[in-house]
């Protein structure tokens, strides 16, 4: 079965623009949003400067001085996009939010209203332009994925020509926040949604192996996919063939899943709207998890004291977890108290929570390792909640990178910082540290001594070779042990062209008759050190 018609209305650089807004920035200001110390969306301005995603922050200050940088709020995108979900939902009913900057509507409804595809998109432009003052593009093509990646080039695909429009795009397009509809709630920041992660290495392996495009994606037979890339692999080909993520048939949700809660005294402030979003999020999140259901479309309705009824639904790529349920309810509920042209004239009375769709609620479930959502959100909030009592720097996490020793491969980041290393682990490192690696790095080297059987040192000759045969191995000034295996030298020559000549070493694995069981050793200008140990 086909997808239905989808027109998608998309605003760049959408946190820029509500950062801009929200700072009392110029419109054509260079801006830079950041999180973690790289930059994260940036305005058009920004970009002809040399600015770009993934950038750290002192480098696009480097190619832009008068950049503004702002930090990355995910409630201030959602509050000041609610005017442009409204102008949209002026002329096409059924609005659909993917995120802050993207929304979807059924295009069959406002296409026979207004005549015809090109007409309804010039309205909705000018719609948008006029009440929310910002610019949007807009794409229609079947399906969601297709119409969003349309929307990014402004075009409307023929009716049943997705799959040809996609099949010369680039196989990167499957992971795309813009596409995705990434996460960046609270609990995405943290770490605990993985899925973004596992589609960016399901395209770098598809990239590897040869499959270019999305076109030669799909070519391949969908058994095939599936015994080779499991789950995430066969969704990816039905986005590659033009069709829907999941397939149509979907549960139906039970009508007693509905959360309603009444509010006495109406809420009229955000702080209280946010502290009220929580329990009735825990509520449906519970009873949908206990019939092994999760949302994917979220349905966010409001009554007011003055008899206003607001509605909007959230939709999402991923399911929804407790703490995504309630992200989206206080950005909601935030929008309306806040925006000035749909600004409620009374507070919210009654709040209700439709789960809209729901799917197999087999992604969230528990794993054999206790790798469920919750356990990863309870523990992320513990975390969290150490680094306000103690400061950032008192929760880390490894991050492994690029380089040739596990003082270069391995660093520590602060918990919710950004783990992406700043030098790539693909990339050939030659004279790299072969398997396996040491599970204790000291943090300072231990100096050692090698000694042959007749009691001599042993070194490393200009050409990289020992000028002995290791037998004993004294590490930081204890008896020597003797030595009962080992391997190498690994001769390592780094940034051999910097005037001071670099860096000029060479590696050696040993394995010991007593603690430590092995070592790694580097001999350097002559003395040895103990780099690493292997427990």
């Amino acid at each position: 079965m086909a997808p239905a018609r989808v027109m998608v209305v998309w605003c760049p650089d959408w946190p820029a623009v509500a950062g801009a807004a929200a700072a009392g920035s110029a419109a054509q200001a260079p801006v830079a949003v950041v999180a973690a110390n790289r930059v994260v969306a940036c305005s058009a301005a920004a970009r002809a400067q040399g600015v770009r995603c993934g950038q750290r922050r002192r480098e696009a200050q480097g190619r832009c001085p008068e950049l503004a940088v702002l930090a990355d709020d995910p409630d201030r995108d959602a509050r000041l996009f609610e005017p442009v979900v409204t102008a949209v939902e002026a002329l096409a009913p059924g609005v659909e939010v993917v995120r802050p900057g993207l929304v979807a509507v059924p295009a069959r409804g406002p296409t026979r209203y207004f005549g015809g595809e090109p007409t309804v998109v010039e309205r909705i432009v000018d719609m948008v332009a006029t009440q929310a003052g910002v610019q949007c593009q807009i794409g229609i093509a079947d399906g969601l994925f297709a119409a969003t990646l349309a929307a990014q080039r402004g075009l409307l695909v023929p009716p049943d020509g997705s799959a040809g429009f996609l099949a010369m795009l680039g196989i990167a397009e499957l992971h795309q926040p813009a596409v995705t509809g990434v996460d960046r709630s609270a609990a995405g920041r943290a770490g605990v949604d993985r899925a973004g992660a596992g589609r960016a290495a399901l395209v770098d392996l598809l990239h590897r192996l040869g499959l270019r495009t999305l076109g030669a994606f799909a070519a391949l037979p969908v058994d095939d996919v599936a015994s080779r890339f499991g789950l995430d692999g066969v969704r990816a080909h039905r986005l590659a063939r033009g069709l829907d993520e999941r397939p149509p048939a979907r549960r139906d949700p039970p009508v007693d899943l509905t959360v309603t809660r009444r509010f006495d005294p109406p809420l009229g402030r955000v702080d209280a709207a946010a502290f009220a979003s929580r329990e009735p999020a825990e509520q449906l999140h519970t009873a949908l998890a206990a019939r092994g259901l999760a949302c994917v479309r979220l349905g966010i309705g409001s009554c007011t004291g003055a008899g206003e009824e607001l509605h909007r639904v959230w939709r999402c790529a991923e399911p929804l977890t407790a703490s995504g349920i309630a992200d989206r309810v206080r950005w909601q509920l935030d929008g309306w108290l806040t925006s000035r042209g749909s600004r409620p004239s009374a507070g919210i009375t009654l709040l209700r929570l439709v789960p809209e769709e729901v799917v197999d609620g087999q992604a969230l479930q528990r794993g054999l390792w206790g790798e469920s959502g919750e356990d990863d959100e309870r523990a992320g909030r513990a975390l969290v909640r150490v680094q306000g009592m103690l400061g950032p720097e008192a929760v880390l996490i490894g991050v492994l990178g690029g380089g040739r020793d596990p003082t270069d491969r391995v660093h520590l980041v602060p918990w919710g910082d950004d783990p992406t290393p700043a030098r790539d682990a693909n990339p050939p490192w030659p004279g790299r540290l072969p398997a396996p690696s040491p599970s204790r790095v000291p943090a300072r080297p231990l100096p050692a001594e090698v000694f042959d059987d007749a009691g001599r040192a042993v070194g490393v000759s200009g050409r990289g070779s020992l000028t002995g045969v290791p037998y004993r191995i004294a590490v930081d000034g204890n008896p020597p042990r003797r030595v009962l295996s080992w391997a190498g030298p690994w001769p390592v020559e780094e940034r051999w062209w910097e005037p001071g000549g670099g860096r000029r070493c060479a590696r050696l694995q040993a394995v010991l008759d007593a603690e430590p069981l092995a070592v790694l050793l580097v001999c350097e200008t002559g003395r040895w050190w103990v780099e690493g140990i292997y427990e």
